[in-house]
């Protein structure tokens, strides 16, 4: 497996998408990660890893392996209003969804 398979798939999983949904959403053939995962390639073309990074929120240098650690931007209220709501919420419906987060953040802080 390529480094670049590890880092992306972190980043999904911070996202909580998958990988499919990533190659979806940014028009990546999902081939380019069985590649990458079955080490038949290690990296990607210079235009499909600005089209990642730009998707992420986080530098070329990054998602190519610089050794600082990767900072994901959060993701933008309006697309989160469409992710969670299909494109239409309200401001305080938005701020249940963060409080309910934090409940469970923190009901399973001292979980294993």
């Amino acid at each position: 497996m390529s480094n670049l398979y590890y880092i992306l798939t972190g980043l999904c999983e911070k996202r909580r998408i998958t990988p499919y949904r990533m190659c979806r959403d940014t028009g990546i053939q999902p081939s380019v990660m069985t590649d990458l995962k079955m080490g038949r390639r290690q990296t990607v073309k210079a235009e499909t890893a600005a089209k990642l990074a730009d998707y992420f929120g986080v530098t070329v240098r990054d998602l190519l392996g610089a050794q600082e650690p990767i900072k994901v931007q959060p993701l933008p209220q309006e697309l989160l209003k469409i992710e969670l709501f299909g494109g239409e919420a309200t401001d305080q419906q938005l701020e249940e969804v963060r409080q309910f987060a934090k409940f469970v953040k923190e009901r399973d802080a001292g979980r294993p």
